[in-house]
């Protein structure tokens, strides 16, 4: 979820710096130009630029990236960061899927080169589906999409699909935040506990409260259905050692909440990356790879 919290809530995936996780794309895959016309169009962007730049949505700036290049009909893979990152956290998963498939990322607002949310101001699911929206009309066009999202990146990806299975035909959550975080840790750490535990409860409850970059509201609901298209739910296998005194209950909690997400498709499986703590995609990026390969083929056939 959000780094910046990173000593704190460990247990609730808010984890510290990964060495290498992020590239800088516009290195890897075309110098950022710069260019924010103020216009909400897409001339600049495309459906086949490489590399980083601006665009408008809403309103708003925001920094994508692009990469590689596949037939006109099959799936953009689009990469969703977690929270407190920008879309320089998925750029070695972006470019080790851009040997085969067209592959897009974003900054939400608050996050890397994309503008800020107005202060004091919350942002909600609602508002993050339309500027997710506004960037899929703008990168993907009239392709089929599949989103892979991590941490609160897979939250927002999951809780958006339900509503868009018009557009989107696969999605991979990799360890997701949970459809329920806020009541789930309540449960799970007592409100008298002390030391490294008070801060993981508290400092949960506070980032999902919108005490976060973005200033988003994480909400706990229901999870709704997006029918029968692929979904692939990566979990980590072991993260919360930092919280000694509750970590078999966390980790029940977080693999619980994973099982959750089943809801979202009668296809639809949940898998532990053996090896790996919340950050799936570097810990071991070839079934991170693998999988989001494997449910853009799908998706592709099912079209």
């Amino acid at each position: 979820m959000f780094r910046t919290l990173a000593k704190a809530v460990a247990a609730i995936a808010v984890v510290c710096t990964v060495a290498g996780a992020g590239l800088v794309l516009n290195e890897e895959f075309g110098k950022d130009d710069g260019k924010d016309d103020g216009k909400d169009t897409a001339a600049d962007a495309g459906p086949s630029f490489t590399g980083t730049k601006k665009i408008r949505v809403d309103g708003h700036s925001v920094n994508v990236s692009c990469s590689g290049d596949s037939d006109a009909d099959q799936p953009l893979v689009l990469l969703m960061a977690g929270g407190g990152e920008g879309l320089d956290n998925m750029a070695a998963l972006q470019k080790s899927l851009s040997k085969t498939n067209r592959v897009c990322s974003y900054d939400r607002l608050g996050e890397g080169k994309s503008d800020k949310p107005e202060a004091g101001t919350p942002q909600h699911i609602n508002d993050a589906a339309v500027l997710l929206t506004g960037v899929l009309d703008q990168l993907a066009g009239d392709r089929p999409v599949v989103l892979a999202g991590h941490s609160l990146g897979g939250n927002i990806a999951a809780r958006y699909t339900p509503d868009h299975t018009d557009r989107v035909k696969g999605l991979v959550l990799l360890d997701a935040t949970i459809p329920h975080l806020t009541r789930d840790m309540k449960a799970t750490i007592p409100a008298d506990a002390t030391g490294a535990s008070a801060q993981a409860r508290d400092g949960a409850i506070a980032a999902n409260e919108g005490q976060n970059p973005e200033q988003f509201v994480i909400a706990d609901g229901p999870v709704h259905s997006a029918g029968d298209i692929p979904v692939e739910i990566l979990r980590h296998e072991s993260q919360y050692s930092i919280v000694p005194e509750h970590e078999t209950a966390l980790e029940k909690m977080w693999a619980d909440g994973q099982q959750e997400w089943l809801k979202l498709s009668t296809d639809s499986k949940v898998t532990m990356a053996k090896g790996t703590g919340h950050y799936i995609h570097t810990d071991s990026p070839d079934i991170a790879v693998k999988t989001v390969q494997d449910v853009t083929a799908r998706a592709a056939k099912a079209e």
